[in-house]
């Protein structure tokens, strides 16, 4: 259980970095951490993760996809990106040996179709590895009450996405569909992340503080789409809705927090091929 902090919020300031990878230990927990030599990032967004993992390992070709073509214009000369949809057909020539798929939930229609494809364009022995968290809110105390407008924002998104037919509680399934696709060796690893400033270890504090910035950054833009067109609420009414949420994330005497999974698998090396025993009797 996560202890939460006593001091008031207003005293320090958190530094925010641009990515919540920067506060944990590394980019990625596989065995691919090093050592990779061909990489794939599965709905890179900004880039940032392709970026930093190209910098930090200069002996791979990194290569970022997405639909929206909102990455930088100068990178590293080991890194670059494309424009695609991943849910069609994967033409890349060449196999990658590290494929890794982060904040993608409610992204896809068929998660056991994504990672199948990620398996057939894995080279023997390469890893796949997932990051993404898990909806709804959590809390381990009395603190969060079926009222937080928060845990009903989750809620709703999750009722949302379930009708467009794109799940977002998936990553509690993580572990069992690599396994399925064939992967071995899976790991799995599931973590704690406040939704607000509200724990007392600087380290998940840090992440309170991402985990809440990026929802007051995003909280409408996640939602007008999913609720007026999906779920028949008015403009207003999100408008309103979403203030409301806003207001909730400023507090941190709610200890809520998501579940957040990283899994990663390993495609099984190629069984060695026996030539015929030319000796045998015939």
């Amino acid at each position: 259980m996560i202890e939460p902090t006593t001091d008031n919020p207003q005293d320090e300031e958190i530094r925010l970095d641009d990515d919540a990878s920067s506060i944990g230990d590394a980019l990625c927990n596989s065995p691919k951490k090093h050592g990779a030599k061909r990489v794939l990032d599965v709905g890179t967004g900004t880039g940032i993760w392709a970026l930093d993992y190209a910098d930090d390992h200069p002996e791979a070709t990194v290569l970022g996809v997405d639909l929206s073509p909102i990455q930088p214009g100068y990178v590293p000369p080991n890194c670059s990106f494309e424009v695609d949809d991943v849910e069609k057909e994967w033409t890349w020539s060449a196999p990658f040996d590290f494929i890794f798929i982060r904040a993608m939930i409610a992204s896809f229609k068929s998660w056991p179709d994504m990672i199948a494809k990620a398996y057939d364009n894995l080279e023997p022995g390469g890893y796949l590895e997932l990051h993404d968290n898990d909806l709804p809110l959590k809390c381990d105390d009395d603190t969060m009450t079926d009222e937080y407008k928060t845990l009903k924002w989750t809620k709703l998104l999750i009722e949302g996405a379930t009708i467009m037919g794109r799940p977002m509680t998936v990553g509690r399934d993580f572990k069992k569909m690599l396994k399925d696709a064939g992967f071995v060796d899976v790991v799995e690893k599931k973590e704690k992340w406040p939704q607000t400033p509200w724990a007392k270890d600087p380290k998940h504090k840090g992440l309170g503080e991402w985990c809440k910035e990026s929802a007051l950054q995003a909280i409408e833009a996640i939602s007008m789409a999913l609720f007026t067109r999906v779920l028949d609420w008015s403009v207003p009414e999100t408008t309103v809705f979403c203030a409301e949420v806003r207001n909730e994330l400023k507090r941190v005497d709610v200890h809520a927090y998501y579940e957040v999974y990283s899994v990663y698998g390993r495609k099984p090396e190629k069984k060695p091929s026996h030539a015929p025993d030319t000796n045998s009797e015939q």
